[in-house]
């Protein structure tokens, strides 16, 4: 039998803090929580992990990330930490320099707000890597910023048509400048080499060091299908759950196919039996129903704006017809599995909640709308009656570029002030649960709580880290935090974990500090001193 106690230290047990206290974990679940003055404890022998003063609280569950993925830019050309422009190209000269053998030139996670209405251009690309072709994916994975030589390879020129759900940036003779969306990626992605078997892997083990690093113990991985020129990464996933390689708990949303139609249930079934092994259960599907507002993809109930605040003809696209929608989720929940939408604008999110009228809730499938950017208020309440979570991204609220220069002006005032609406959501009874969805943007959770509670970015200068955007919206601390732990472990099926209980799985992460003893604008500045899984340390 082997004993740890965490002590000296304060909790957080997934639902509400709890102050002073210590944890007793016994072969792997725990056994004891004791509140209060830990001088009145009679603690058992065994190890003894100081907390410093920090706080232990459950791991984090992320439900909504892509770790493949994020661990391929990772170990790729990876933009993600850098900002602008001129950082972009010098590190993208500096890595195609160091790899002279590679074919293409891949990696990706550049920000929008880095250039001119969000679309580089193919000319930058060209003056520094001229010779082999590049296709680099934005931080949100709806568009791509590609060179002349990537263009040519796929045949897109001034006579290409746009795709059904794409969108190709030209100059005004219609020429390609070097960004696609959407559905135009696909054009130039199909022609990237195939990433190796041990690249995958590599990119897995990689992804799931860093997660483990911040803090995550478990996550929902919200693409497990071929997509944007990804590959699938059920295989890996299973490979790794096969080799005890996979140290978190992971559900797999597999992909639904916009193109096809209820046929590809039965390959859905198969694949959930088949990539279901040990801590790897592909249980969920994916439905991405809309885009993103800042190309003007994301699904709204009325147009956008254009530049000078005047409605234009454009609503964004529903990729999957909603009444096929409602089809769809009524056979994916009578079949066993959970449905998680992509659901960013405010038709998009109305067309999902559409969808699950009507279900079944003795089936207990716990679905879930992802990002809810723009929710109408009339959709608000819909989310505690019909029993469908509230997966937020919580980094995403605040007045960062992206918001102020590529979104604000489009979507008008009013429905500006009905984004990311958590504090209307948790008021009216929603389940909130949390995730990141690196790489689009940090996995970091703290750095995600931060912005919930503050709704302004910690370390950010201008209007991201001073001015609050929508602060009625903010959410109490508690709440943030239990979004990402209990609600989280919540929505992926996981009632032993996400909470300090007698019983429960001892997935656990240490603070360097008690940010509910702090003020809220040092949130942010906390960090992961350590992480357990199943009452042993990871990292």
């Amino acid at each position: 039998m082997t004993t740890t106690v965490f002590r000296n230290g304060t909790l957080f047990d997934g639902h509400r803090y709890v102050g002073p206290g210590a944890v007793v974990v016994v072969d792997g679940r725990i056994a004891d929580v004791l509140v209060g003055d830990p001088g009145g404890f009679t603690l058992p022998t065994g190890r003894v992990v100081d907390l410093a003063g920090g706080l232990l609280a459950p791991g984090f569950v992320d439900a909504h990330v892509h770790a493949v993925q994020g661990g391929l830019e990772r170990i790729r050309c990876d933009l993600s930490e850098l900002e602008g422009r001129d950082a972009y190209l010098e590190h993208i000269a500096a890595y195609a320099a160091a790899h002279p053998d590679l074919p293409w030139i891949l990696g990706g996670g550049w920000a929008m707000s880095a250039f001119p209405g969000g679309t580089p251009t193919a000319a930058d690309l060209d003056r520094v890597v001229p010779d082999r072709p590049v296709f680099l994916p934005n931080r949100d994975h709806h568009g791509a910023w590609v060179n002349s030589r990537a263009l040519e390879i796929a045949g897109i020129d001034a006579t290409t048509p746009d795709p059904p759900h794409g969108h190709v940036e030209r100059d005004p003779t219609g020429r390609p400048t070097g960004t696609l969306h959407e559905g135009a990626m696909h054009a130039v992605a199909r022609h990237t080499p195939t990433t190796s078997v041990e690249e995958n892997y590599q990119a897995l083990l990689a992804g799931q060091a860093y997660l483990h690093s911040l803090g995550v113990t478990g996550w929902q991985d919200a693409i497990v299908g071929a997509y944007a020129g990804m590959d699938d990464p059920g295989p890996t996933y299973l490979r790794a759950a096969q080799r005890g390689d996979l140290t978190a708990d992971v559900v797999g949303a597999l992909w639904w196919d916009r193109d096809r139609g209820e046929e590809q249930v039965a390959d859905l079934l198969a694949r959930r039996d088949v990539y279901t092994h040990g801590r790897f259960r592909a249980t969920s599907v994916k439905v991405m129903q809309d885009g993103v507002a800042e190309n003007g993809t994301a699904a709204l109930t009325t147009p956008y704006l254009d530049r000078c605040g005047h409605a234009t003809t454009n609503t964004g696209h529903s990729f999957v017809d909603p009444a096929a929608l409602r089809r769809h989720v009524a056979r994916l929940d009578a079949e066993g599995f959970q449905v998680h939408v992509h659901g960013i604008g405010d038709r998009g999110v109305r067309e999902a909640l559409d969808a699950f009228e009507g279900l079944d809730p003795g089936h207990d499938r716990r679905h879930q709308i992802a990002h809810l950017q723009v929710v109408h208020p009339d959709d608000v309440a819909r989310f505690a009656a019909l029993g469908v979570a509230a997966d937020v991204q919580m980094l995403w609220a605040c007045l960062d570029e992206q918001m102020v220069d590529l979104t604000l002006p489009f979507l008008g005032a009013e429905r500006a002030r009905w984004q990311y609406p958590f504090g209307d959501l948790h008021r009216a009874g929603a389940h909130l649960v949390a995730g990141s969805d690196w790489p689009v943007s940090t996995p970091d959770p703290l750095q995600a709580i931060h912005v919930a509670v503050n709704r302004t970015a910690h370390g950010e200068s201008g209007p991201a880290g001073e001015e609050p955007f929508l602060p009625e919206q903010a959410l109490a601390l508690e709440t943030a935090f239990a979004a990402y732990t209990s609600g989280s472990a919540w929505v992926n099926h996981r009632d032993d974990a996400g909470v300090l209980r007698a019983g429960a799985v001892a997935d656990l992460v240490v603070l360097d500090r008690d940010p509910f003893a702090g003020i809220p604008a040092e949130i942010g500045a906390t960090t992961v001193t350590g992480t357990w899984i199943d009452g042993r340390p990871i990292n």
